[in-house]
C-alpha cells in the first residue's frame, strides 16, 4: 500500500509528560551503551597490562560484549511484549549500570569476560526500547526531530567513544572506561523510573500474552544465541586465524554451525506458534531495503574508525589522544546536520532521496581520504572525515522512518530490535574487513613498489648513493653508510606501501557508499503524513 492511498489513523494517546522529557531521559543510557561499543577498543593494551593477560586475549573483551549484546537485541521485541517495556529497559539499565562497575572492579581477564557478558546483556534492549519508545512517543510529522535525538546516541557515542577511551587509559586507568558508566546508569534509571510508561496497546497484548500458558520458545533461543555468537567470533578472529585458510578449521567449523543454525532458526521461527524472534517485519519492502542499508552504512562508519586512527598513528606518528582529537571534529558537524534532517523530514521531504544525499556525501569523503598522501597537515585530515560524517548523519532520521513507516505497530518491538542488531553487526563487519583489508594489501603493495628496486634502477642507485653519502658524512663508515641508507630506502617503501593499504580501504568505502543509491530507489515513498500512524495493518 502506498502513502498517498493510506487512510489516516489517530496517533495513540500522547504521554502525561513532556515527550522531549521522555525522549532525553530514554537516550542517556543508550548513549552509555553505544559508546561501549567502541571506548574499550584503545585501552586494549592496557587492559592486558592490568590483568597480566596477553594482547590476544584482551580482545575476547570486546567480542563477549558484542555478542552478547546481538543476541539480547533479537529478543528485545518478545522481552518487552512479556515484562512491560518499561519494566524491560528498567531492568536493562540496572544490569548494565552494576555490570559496569563489576567490570571496573574485576580483577582478572576471566572476571571482565564474564563482566562484559552481562553488560552485553543489560545493553542489548536499550537501542531497541529507545527506538520504540520515541516511534510511540512521537507524531509522525515530528519522528524526524525525535530520531535525531536517538542519532545522536547512535552517531555520536561510536566517534566519542576512541577518543574518550584513549584520554582515560592514557591519564588514569583502564577501570574509568567502564566505571564513568554507573553515575549515568543511576541517573538514567532515576529519570525512566519517573517518567516512562507504557502506552495502552502494549499493555493490552502484555495482559493477552500472560493470560496464557508460557509457551516459551527455547529451541529459538538457543538458535539465536549461536547464531549471534558464531557470528561475532568470526568477524573478531577471523583476521588472526588466516579466515578459511585456518590450519586449525576454527573459522570453517563456526561458519557450518553459523549456517545451519541460521537456516534451523529461519525455518523454526517462521512457523512456531509464539516465537521469539518475528520475521514479520521482513515482509516489508521498505524493512529490508532499510535494514541492508543500515548495514553497510554502519560497516563504513566502523571501518573507517579502524582505518584511520591506525593510518595516523602509524603513518603519521600521532599518539592516541591526538589522532582521537583530529576525529573528534566530525562528531561536531553530526548533531547540526541531523537538525537539518530532521527538520526537512518534518517538511514531509521524502526520506528516501536524504537517504541518498548522505550516500553522495559518505562516498565523496571516504573518495577525499583515498587522494590523501603523507605529507598532507591535520586539517587536511579533518576535513574528509567531516564529509563522511555529514553522510552517516544524513542517512539516519530518514532510515528509521523509512523503516518504521509501513510496519503494524505490533511490530515495532521485533522491528527495532532486527534494525539494532543490522547496525551492531554492521559495525562489527565493517571493524573487521578494515583490518583484514590493510592486513592482506599491504604485502601486495609492498612487493609491487619492490619491483623496482634493484641495481639497474637508476632512480634506486641515485637515491642509494645519495643516502650513502649523508650517513657516511655522519658515521664516517662507508660500509655501515650503505647499509643504512638500504634501511631507509626500505623504510620509505613500508610506508608507501601502508599508505597504499589505507588508501585502498576508502575507495572500497566510496564504493560501498554508492551502492546505497539503488537500494534506496527500491523502497516505497516515505513521508510520514501528519495524523498518520506509522505502522499500517
Amino acid at each position: 500500500m502506498s502513502a498517498e492511498s493510506a487512510e489516516p489513523r489517530p496517533t495513540a494517546p500522547g504521554p502525561s509528560v513532556n515527550p522531549w522529557f521522555i525522549a532525553m531521559a530514554v537516550s542517556i543510557a543508550t548513549f552509555m551503551e553505544v559508546l561501549d561499543t567502541s571506548i574499550a577498543n584503545v585501552a586494549l593494551r592496557y587492559i592486558a597490562g592490568g590483568l597480566s593477560a596477553a594482547n590476544n586475549d584482551s580482545e575476547w573483551v570486546i567480542t563477549s560484549y558484542l555478542a552478547a549484546n546481538a543476541a539480547v537485541l533479537l529478543l528485545s521485541g518478545w522481552l518487552s511484549q512479556y515484562l512491560g517495556r518499561r519494566n524491560y529497559y528498567l531492568a536493562s539499565v540496572a544490569l548494565f549500570t552494576a555490570a559496569s562497575a563489576a567490570c571496573g572492579l574485576a580483577t582478572s581477564l576471566e572476571q571482565l569476560i564474564l563482566f562484559r557478558i552481562l553488560q552485553g546483556i543489560g545493553g542489548g534492549g536499550l537501542q531497541p526500547v529507545t527506538q520504540a519508545v520515541l516511534v510511540d512517543t512521537f507524531p509522525p510529522e515530528k519522528q524526524g526531530s525525535a530520531q535525531t535525538l536517538f542519532g545522536v546516541s547512535a552517531l555520536i557515542a561510536p566517534v566519542l567513544g576512541p577518543t574518550l577511551g584513549g584520554y582515560i587509559a592514557d591519564n588514569y586507568s583502564w577501570e574509568w572506561i567502564f566505571l564513568i558508566n554507573v553515575p549515568m546508569g543511576l541517573i538514567a534509571f532515576g529519570l525512566n523510573f519517573w517518567l516512562l510508561e507504557d502506552p495502552e496497546y502494549l499493555k493490552e497484548e502484555r495482559r493477552a500474552l500472560r493470560s496464557k500458558p508460557l509457551n516459551f520458545d527455547y529451541i529459538g533461543l538457543g538458535l539465536i544465541v549461536i547464531v549471534m555468537s558464531t557470528m561475532e567470533v568470526i568477524l573478531s578472529k577471523g583476521q588472526e586465524w588466516d579466515w578459511f585458510g585456518d590450519p586449525f578449521w576454527r573459522i570453517q567449523a563456526l561458519s557450518a554451525i553459523f549456517a545451519a543454525c541460521l537456516a534451523g532458526m529461519i525455518v523454526w521461527e517462521s512457523r512456531h506458534p509464539a516465537p521469539i524472534l518475528n520475521l514479520g517485519p521482513f515482509r516489508d519492502r521498505n524493512f529490508v531495503a532499510c535494514g541492508v542499508v543500515a548495514y553497510v552504512t554502519f560497516a563504513i562508519l566502523y571501518a573507517s574508525m579502524t582505518l584511520l586512527p591506525g593510518m595516523l598513528q602509524t603513518l603519521f606518528g600521532y599518539n592516541a589522544e591526538w589522532s582521537g582529537l583530529v576525529m573528534s571534529p566530525a562528531g561536531l558537524f553530526s548533531i547540526p546536520t541531523m537538525v537539518v534532517v530532521g527538520f526537512l523530514i518534518g517538511k514531509r521531504i521524502d526520506a528516501r532521496w536524504l537517504i541518498m544525499v548522505g550516500a553522495v556525501f559518505m562516498a565523496g569523503g571516504a573518495y577525499w581520504f583515498a587522494l590523501l598522501n603523507l605529507d598532507v597537515s591535520p586539517g587536511q585530515i579533518i576535513w574528509p572525515r567531516v564529509v563522511q560524517q555529514i553522510g552517516t548523519a544524513f542517512m539516519f532520521a530518514p532510515l528509521s522512518v523509512a523503516a518504521f513507516i509501513y510496519l503494524p505497530k505490533e511490530l515495532r518491538g521485533a522491528a527495532a530490535g532486527i534494525f539494532a542488531v543490522l547496525r551492531n553487526e554492521g559495525g562489527s563487519a565493517g571493524t573487521s574487513m578494515g583490518k583484514t583489508l590493510v592486513q592482506r594489501r599491504l604485502p601486495l603493495h609492498t612487493d609491487r613498489l619492490g619491483e623496482n628496486l634493484n641495481p639497474l634502477s637508476g632512480p634506486f642507485n641515485d637515491a642509494l648513493q645519495s643516502g650513502r653519502r649523508f650517513f657516511e658524512g655522519v658515521t664516517g663508515d662507508p660500509v655501515t653508510s650503505r647499509e643504512m641508507a638500504l634501511e631507509a630506502i626500505d623504510n620509505l617503501r613500508q610506508q608507501q606501501a601502508g599508505a597504499l593499504a589505507y588508501f585502498d580501504g576508502f575507495y572500497l568505502f566510496a564504493i560501498l557508499a554508492l551502492g546505497i543509491i539503488p537500494l534506496a530507489l527500491l523502497m516505497r515513498r516515505s513521508v510520514a503524513e501528519p495524523g498518520q500512524h506509522i505502522g499500517m495493518e
